[in-house]
């Protein structure tokens, strides 16, 4: 089979960079002006996810030093529902991943399963991290975004923090059975609001990435602005968000997939692929080839139910116990769905472009991208030539060059 050549672009995306985000982050808190709300000696709970936030270990850090500063006794509870197997030693492990240790933190990490329940949200208990609620207050840390699951004016940020990350395994299955019953943008908002009525949050900070995956905007939020400072962030997270510069792909090729990279291990924002509750979008992507699971996912392949095609290196990474238990507690079993695995990307490659319809191989709209996450440098197929000529946030950087492939017909 006569394989399509491929050159390198650079996108060209959107968002400012802040230069120094820990001076940001003290100031913002600062902000607040919490002096006279607490007192010396308090002990307060900052919550740490699962994903893979730009500088997550000095964000929390600056969290850490803040509530120092404030007199307070400051410990980290890892808030990520079921990832890490659902137990307190994966969630530390995850945690290790980003740099976030006691040293590196400088306090103590209180990392369990356990919940208490706090209220409830019609027929819904409400739960939360039995050491998060032990403590005198909870400060939410989370990543605004656009939620891999559902559209709405709340998403992915400290809502979904407060709901799906404190409730752990318990919290969390019951949130995504009742977004069934309801709808997930029902539920979490809700949720988190009467996680905030019970007045444990002392403040929460939200951070919003641009399309580099840089820290573009950081903001601290008494508990009675969250609804309306999240949902102006969310907006504004949607227009810095990268995305594929292409409307169809006969054949998209993704590196790598994951857990810290999204929730889904792979964007359903980004790759047009339906999850859930989000409708299917742009690009249509015919084939989706994914050809590895990322060593900070530890395992967990939830999401590879959306590809077309994969490689057997990939499936020997997974962990059937973690994938499954985070795949049982969403309900959404189709992302579990394992995929045709093949020895070789070349020989995956060659099956994903034969069943393309009519289109020879040669002449196939393919799109190689990292992960997900990461959009500024691509390979693309020289039938998209003309394509990437008339886009003025596209920047041409290599003549089209055959596949490269190693010994083992693995690319290059």
């Amino acid at each position: 089979m006569t394989l399509p050549r491929m050159f390198r672009v650079e996108q060209t995306l959107e968002g400012p960079a802040i230069a120094d985000v820990s001076g940001t982050i003290h100031d913002k808190i600062r902000k607040l002006g919490l002096q006279n709300q607490v007192k010396t000696g308090q002990s307060i709970a900052i919550t740490a996810g699962s994903r893979g936030i730009t500088g997550i270990d000095r964000i929390i850090r600056a969290v850490v030093d803040e509530c120092r500063t404030l007199g307070l006794r400051p410990f980290i509870v890892p808030a990520m529902g079921s990832h890490g197997g659902a137990t307190a030693e994966g969630q530390l492990h995850l945690l290790e991943h980003y740099g976030i240790t006691e040293s590196t933190m400088g306090c103590q990490i209180k990392s369990g399963m356990d919940t208490v329940r706090v209220g409830d949200f019609r027929n819904i208990p409400v739960f939360c991290d039995k050491n998060a609620w032990e403590a005198d207050y909870i400060v939410v840390v989370a990543r605004v975004k656009p939620h891999t699951d559902f559209d709405n004016e709340i998403e992915s940020g400290l809502f979904k923090m407060m709901s799906i990350g404190l409730g752990k395994r318990q919290g969390a299955e019951h949130y995504h059975r009742a977004g069934h019953d309801y709808t997930y943008a029902e539920v979490f908002p809700s949720v988190g609001k009467k996680l905030l009525e019970t007045g444990k949050v002392l403040f929460g900070l939200a951070i919003v990435e641009n399309g580099y995956g840089q820290t573009a905007k950081v903001e601290a939020m008494l508990p009675k602005d969250f609804y309306e400072t999240e949902k102006s962030l969310l907006v504004q997270a949607k227009t810095w968000l990268g995305k594929l510069p292409f409307g169809s792909l006969d054949l998209l090729i993704v590196d790598e997939m994951g857990k810290n990279i999204s929730g889904t291990g792979m964007d359903p924002n980004v790759i047009g692929r339906p999850c859930i509750q989000k409708r299917p979008d742009k690009p249509r992507i015919r084939q989706l080839l994914v050809r590895d699971l990322t060593s900070e996912s530890d395992g967990n392949a939830l999401g590879i139910g959306m590809a077309d095609l994969t490689t057997k290196r990939l499936v020997d990474k997974i962990s059937h116990t973690t994938t499954n238990i985070n795949v049982i507690t969403t309900g959404a079993l189709d992302l579990a769905k394992i995929p045709m695995s093949f020895a070789s990307d070349r020989e995956a490659i060659q099956t994903a472009l034969g069943m393309i319809g009519l289109t020879a191989p040669e002449n196939a709209r393919v799109a190689r991208i990292k992960n997900t996450l990461h959009l500024i440098q691509m390979e693309v197929s020289q039938p998209l030539a003309d394509e990437v000529a008339r886009n003025p946030r596209l920047s041409r950087l290599t003549a089209p060059v055959p596949m490269a492939f190693d010994i083992e017909g693995n690319l290059r």
